[in-house]
């Protein structure tokens, strides 16, 4: 990389503001009282984010008479769920890819499922008038190798071959580009109608907004301390009160589980991203993207990438930070290395926009699992539900995990519960000094593999036979 293009490279970034896009926003709600004194209810929620607020949400739907509070450490969508790139796709497993590798018995229920999951999301969105940008658009896999695009083909032809590009195309290097024009691009595969772009922090607030008009309190500011049994039900005790209630549903994701041996299943990672200043229509129609798809390469070091309503360009991921000890610190959030590293990729992306400022640059934790796809169980002899390990999918399958949560606390047997991926937990990770000397050697292979043509190592063959992981 030349002195002088990082130099140009940085210079975008000189007014970028560290915090995320999506939460600087002047409509952004006034948080919730805290709670002070004890409460008793049917069914507690923990978590504010949009785990617990669809738990919450889909609760009250299911029985309305049903006393639900929900406490949130923070503010109502601060974290992943006001940080992410705003893909909200149908996929539970984490791509098909994964879905095939480790449930192929199941993938054709599981893909069925998740479409319905995400018409639900939809249907529930116009149902009680949630604006947040919903836009159905779909994904583009782009391939920016020779050897990533004789991949995708090969996909393509096998997942037709299976009965599963229902809405799928392969699109070669002219194709690609007419949809969306960089000179890195090589193929791609676009998912017609299995995801959707959205404001993020705009869906937490508006399931927030709905939550409350359903009747479930809600308490901010109010992290769960301890979880306890207490007579027949459970005891969460929180800095000002505590709450007393028959079922607790946990959607706290990448901070520590009140379920401590759930803690080893997941361990925080770092991603990144900016956000461009509006395209000017002069720029758009430099890159065309008249279709608005979301993006995402094929590297195993990928990228995302989306436009906002008002034509920003969102750059993500790439760098996907570990943190000794799997520790979750406001400190982390900021990393100005990983900006300039995703600035420098940005305009090697899309050169016709150079001169690009960026308005903001943030990070942020979410939870990931060895396996990359939510797990979910009880606890507390049926009176605790869990789910986590989204592993940045879960903008769209935390509605899901919501209702298998839901169905579990129930203790009834249905479609959902019965799966292979519900019943099934990940291996947990080990402890460190072992975590992170093999998350730090997987990352390493996976950037080496990235740099020789796809091919991988004696460690990543290993890990793939172990269905071990790590991803963001």
């Amino acid at each position: 990389m030349a002195p002088g293009a990082m130099s140009r490279w940085t210079t975008s970034l000189s007014e970028a503001r560290p915090v995320s896009y999506w939460l600087d926003d002047p409509g952004r709600p006034a948080p919730e009282p805290a709670l002070t004194g004890p409460v008793t209810c049917d069914l507690l929620v923990v978590g504010g984010g949009y785990s617990g607020l669809w738990t919450a949400l889909i609760a009250k739907e299911r029985d309305p008479s049903r006393d639900v509070v929900l406490v949130e450490g923070r503010e109502v969508g601060w974290a992943a769920s006001g940080r992410n790139g705003g893909f909200c796709a149908a996929s539970l497993t984490h791509g098909l890819a994964n879905g095939l590798a480790r449930w192929p018995g199941e993938i054709h229920t599981l893909e069925r499922l998740g479409a319905r999951n995400l018409d639900a999301i939809e249907e529930t969105l116009a149902r009680h008038s949630i604006d947040c940008d919903f836009e159905r658009t779909g994904e583009i896999d782009v391939a920016t190798e020779p050897y990533q695009a004789e991949e995708l083909r090969s996909w393509y032809e096998e997942i037709a071959a299976r009965g599963l590009a229902d809405g799928i195309e392969f699109l070669d290097a002219h194709a690609v580009r007419e949809q969306v024009d960089s000179p890195t691009f090589r193929a791609g595969l676009h998912d017609r109608r299995g995801v959707a772009m959205l404001n993020p922090a705009r869906l937490a607030w508006g399931l927030k907004r709905v939550c409350l008009a359903l009747g479930v309190r809600v308490y901010e500011h109010t992290p769960a301390l301890t979880l306890k049994r207490y007579g027949a039900g459970m005891a969460v005790r929180t800095p000002y009160g505590a709450v007393r209630a028959r079922r607790v549903a946990l959607g706290t994701n990448v901070f520590p589980s009140l379920v401590r041996r759930v803690r080893p299943y997941t361990v925080p990672v770092y991603d990144y991203a900016l956000m461009t200043e509006p395209l000017t229509d002069a720029q758009l129609a430099s890159v065309g993207w008249r279709n608005r798809q979301g993006l995402g390469d094929s590297a195993n070091q990928f990228h995302y990438f989306r436009l906002s309503a008002d034509n920003r360009i969102l750059w993500g991921g790439y760098d996907a930070v570990y943190p000794y000890g799997g520790r979750v610190r406001a400190e982390y959030d900021d990393r100005p290395e990983t900006y300039a590293r995703l600035a420098g990729h940005f305009f090697t992306c899309f050169p016709q926009l150079e001169g690009v400022r960026f308005t903001h640059a943030w990070g942020g934790a979410i939870d990931t699992c060895s396996r990359f796809s939510a797990f979910f169980g009880t606890a507390h002899a049926g009176r605790v539900a869990y789910a986590a390990g989204y592993t940045g999918l879960g903008v769209g399958a935390t509605r899901f995990g919501a209702e298998v949560m839901l169905d579990l606390l129930a203790g009834e047997r249905t479609e959902r519960t019965e799966l292979q991926m519900v019943r099934s937990k990940p291996l947990p990770f080990p402890p460190e000094p072992f975590a992170w000397t093999g998350i730090a050697l997987t990352k390493w292979a996976l950037a080496r593999a990235d740099a020789h043509q796809g091919r991988r190592n004696l460690w990543l063959r290993t890990m793939d036979r172990l269905g071990l992981g790590f991803d963001s």
